[in-house]
């Protein structure tokens, strides 16, 4: 589990209910914010490689700076899903992170068609109970990705970043509302409205970036400096991807 939660602390949370049950979402509670170490850090757990870890505002000062380039963007660059990291398991990339990510884990049938199960979506603090009411996101946007290749990337490394399973950081399953809300907007444009996850946010974005070489503007950076200032201890473990 990468981003799962205890399930006593899932009363506490909203509910977005699946469409038999639907009601009323109810408020989240302001959850005071933690120093954050990314959960891609915890997956590590000591294990040898090439990771490094800073802290937020280091992190922030290694990411080149360049201005962005949209022009020739189309999102069949970036081909995704493919058959992910178990080829037999039936279940494509997208598939594989809702499972892996999972609070109360679901029924998988045939086909990997999935039944029940809960999800915390760390962009809004709801909890869905309807796997179809999951978006996978990539967590820096493809279009953005696009706007931060340094050099131009091949087609087989856009597949990989795509379908990037080797970082639990780089896809995230969250609800589908968040996830088209965010749309393929950088921090200097948008920020989940669960402001608990705010830290957890940059240091996951700037962690991305990292890893995948990617740049930042200026007025993206300034956005993950002001962020910084309120995330005390919060750090950012990354690995460089091959």
């Amino acid at each position: 589990m990468r981003r799962g939660m205890p399930a006593l602390a899932l009363a506490a949370l909203p509910v977005l209910a699946s469409p038999a049950s639907a009601g009323p979402l109810t408020t989240a509670l302001p959850v005071e914010e933690q120093p954050f170490t990314s959960s891609y850090a915890q997956a590590l757990n000591g294990a040898s490689g090439s990771r490094q870890t800073l802290g937020l505002f280091e992190a922030i000062d290694q990411l080149a700076v360049a201005e962005e380039h949209r022009a020739g963007y189309k999102r069949s660059l970036y081909r995704h899903w493919n058959r992910g990291l178990d080829a037999a398991d039936g279940c494509d990339t997208r598939r594989e992170v809702i499972l892996s990510e999972a609070v109360d884990a679901p029924e998988v049938a045939a086909g990997c068609k999935l039944t029940g199960g809960s999800w915390r979506s760390a962009y809004d603090g709801l909890v869905v109970n309807d796997a179809g009411r999951l978006d996978v996101d990539h967590f820096v946007p493809l279009a953005e990705v696009f706007d931060s290749e340094q050099t131009l990337w091949s087609a087989g490394r856009r597949e990989a970043y795509a379908n990037d399973q080797g970082s639990p950081d780089t896809l995230i399953a969250v609800s589908a509302a968040s996830n088209r809300s965010k749309s393929d907007k950088d921090p200097a444009q948008w920020m989940p409205t669960d402001a608990s996850y705010h830290c957890a946010y940059a240091a996951t974005w700037v962690a991305t970036k990292l890893r995948w070489d990617l740049a930042v503007d200026e007025d993206e950076r300034q956005a993950l400096l002001g962020t910084a200032e309120d995330c005390a201890g919060t750090t950012v473990t990354y690995a460089p991807a091959s």
